[in-house]
């Protein structure tokens, strides 16, 4: 193996070198090639999608989370925790959708459960009274907020909860 080859493998990956082999659009989102890199032509975009909807892309011989890259390539940094889609589409890597968020913070952004069915994180059916009940984590701890005779009330609940405990309502 070449030398050239084994320094390009480790390499650490800088600011400056992801803008020398990549541009990115900050307002589409799309990473493109600035120069030819094995098949790809410059211009040509990058990131093909995994089972999760993130995009990934192959560069310097390793996998990388394309909205990773492009906060790198914009910001000059690498993002210090997670990062999380705003508007829950993991493939929209606009500048605008991307925030630096800690493991809670992006919890809370998640979308709601298959098995919800007030159409509302937080609130469900509680049979046995035959009541809503809104609900919150925090700190991975499940809070109850209340029983409530109508769902109105129980989003209510579970709006000012979000207030209370994380200081933010949730993108919906």
């Amino acid at each position: 193996m070449s030398e050239r080859i084994l320094s390009r493998k480790h390499t650490e990956l800088t600011p400056e070198l992801v803008r020398h082999y990549l541009n990115y659009d900050p307002e589409s989102g799309i990473l493109t090639w600035r120069i030819k890199y094995y098949r790809a032509a410059p211009g040509d975009s990058t990131g093909c999608s995994g089972k999760d909807g993130y995009l990934r892309t192959m560069l310097l011989g390793k996998l990388y989370l394309v909205h990773r890259l492009a906060w790198l390539h914009f910001h000059g940094v690498w993002p210090a925790d997670q990062l999380d889609h705003i508007n829950r589409c993991r493939d929209d890597n606009r500048l605008c959708n991307l925030r630096e968020v800690t493991d809670i913070g992006n919890r809370r952004n998640m979308s709601k459960s298959r098995s919800n069915t007030s159409g509302y994180p937080g609130v469900q059916w509680y049979k046995r009274d035959s009541k809503w009940q809104a609900k919150i984590m925090h700190n991975y701890k499940s809070i109850h907020l209340g029983y409530f005779a109508t769902i109105e009330e129980a989003i209510a609940a579970r709006k000012a909860g979000e207030l209370k405990y994380w200081g933010v309502n949730r993108a919906d």
